[in-house]
């Protein structure tokens, strides 16, 4: 969706550059996955990470086409990563940073959370 973000560039860089079409980026990821891709990394520059709004359309739409499990998103923040098992589950495949990892698995397992999600989080085994 965003191209050459990366790194820190800033909200107004990104808007200045512009966005692609998401089915444009849902078609490279089929190219991906039909070469032989185990599954596709979506940065958070232009949809949760550098922006004025978070592009929740833009996840569905990733998730909805290529599905859940094809898909590994950077949730580089507690707040985004926790929206994410919020709307997806505990199940969804998150990039975080290694300092993380312990409140990201406490979420999916429900014994940490905010308000918005403690006891909300329901281990599906």
């Amino acid at each position: 969706m965003q191209f050459g973000a990366g790194g820190d560039t800033s909200a107004k860089e990104l808007e200045a550059e512009g966005t692609k079409d998401v089915g444009w980026l849902v078609a490279q990821a089929r190219r991906a996955l039909d070469a032989g891709a185990d599954i596709i990394m979506i940065e958070s520059e232009g949809t949760t990470e550098n922006v004025t709004s978070w592009r929740t359309d833009v996840v569905a739409r990733i998730i909805n086409e290529l599905g859940l499990e094809a898909v590994m998103f950077e949730a580089a923040d507690p707040v985004v990563f926790e929206w994410y098992v919020k709307n997806y589950g505990n199940e969804v495949n998150l990039f975080v940073d290694h300092s993380q990892i312990v409140q990201l698995e406490a979420l999916r397992s429900g014994i940490w959370g905010t308000k918005s999600t403690w006891g909300r989080i329901q281990n599906i085994a």
